[in-house]
């Protein structure tokens, strides 16, 4: 008899396996179950300790006084609110950021999935995925004392002060490479062999494949992995507070000394503002806003790997 026509009699070994109650596949499907729900209920909780002292905030200083103004001082008399220094600070230094990443970790990520051999991949991806485990406060010490003065000496012309956007910028670039490098990886390596020999067949070189076949197929990916890499350079405290400074100044040169929003809730969090008074609750508005931000990147990710996602039969 062939295997199509085959039937399981009742009460054999086969029928009672696929009849009897799997617990293990319940308990396994409720532990799965209770991970994903405290991550959305640790997102609910920091909504609700935001929400309250952000509406106490903007009933006594207005929207227009808070976006409106290029003046901030929440602990001067008398305390300015404008915010945009703190925007401005935080875009700056992560685009300095984004343009150290970004090429690296790109390249670093086609090399590792089109170049390096097994060996040499099962080698240096641990390398530089141990280089995102480097504590931030390592990373900004660094900045301060040696890439600093490295700028200075290299760029003479350069005016620099003792703390700066560009330095801040440039490590926490390095920082996020290995977020680029790592989630980009994943990405070309799920492209299907069969594109890589198609285009091959075709004449095309090792290169010219990278670039215009296997980059495009793992383009949503590639998405993700920036933007994700741009929410964690956004939120970078520890790097922007040492290296980056605390001076809230409206300022586009980024060898002045400036203050991002995720250093000012450092800075104010650290007990210069008294519990209950409006410049403590301007820690509470400043992370309201990050979080907004770094909500919305995450949601232009996810529609953005919506929309370019390949699909391979």
């Amino acid at each position: 008899m062939s295997a199509q026509h085959r039937t399981t009699v009742p009460g054999t070994p086969a029928s009672l396996a696929r009849s009897r109650p799997r617990y293990g596949e319940s308990v396994i499907k409720v532990i799965l179950l209770a991970a994903a729900m405290v991550s959305v209920a640790t997102t609910i909780g920091i909504v609700i300790a935001l929400l309250e002292p952000t509406i106490e905030f903007f009933a006594s200083v207005s929207f227009g006084e808070f976006f409106g103004s290029t003046d901030w001082g929440p602990l001067f008399n008398p305390p300015a609110f404008g915010v945009w220094p703190l925007i401005v600070a935080t875009v700056e230094i992560t685009l300095i950021a984004v343009v150290v990443a970004v090429p690296l970790g790109l390249a670093s990520a086609i090399y590792l999935s089109e170049y390096a051999s097994h060996r040499i991949r099962k080698i240096f991806k641990p390398v530089l995925e141990v280089l995102a485990g480097v504590p931030t406060v390592v990373f900004g010490f660094f900045a301060l004392t040696f890439v600093t003065p490295l700028l200075r000496d290299l760029f003479p012309f350069l005016e620099l002060d003792g703390k700066n956007a560009l330095a801040a910028g440039l490590l926490v670039g390095v920082m996020i490479i290995p977020i680029v490098a790592s989630l980009s990886e994943d990405a070309m390596a799920a492209v299907p062999n069969g594109l890589r020999e198609g285009s091959y067949a075709l004449g095309a070189s090792k290169m010219l494949t990278s670039v215009r076949v296997v980059v495009p197929a793992a383009f949503s990916g590639i998405v993700a992995a920036v933007i994700l890499a741009i929410s964690r350079a956004a939120g970078e405290t520890m790097i922007v507070a040492i290296a980056g400074g605390f001076k809230s100044v409206f300022t586009l040169y980024p060898g002045d000394e400036m203050s991002t929003m995720a250093a000012f809730i450092a800075q104010a969090g650290s007990g210069d503002a008294s519990v209950g008074s409006i410049a403590y609750k301007t820690i509470f508005a400043v992370g309201s806003l990050l979080f907004v931000i770094t909500f919305a990147m995450n949601y232009l990710s996810a529609r953005m790997v919506q929309k370019y996602r390949e699909v391979y039969d």
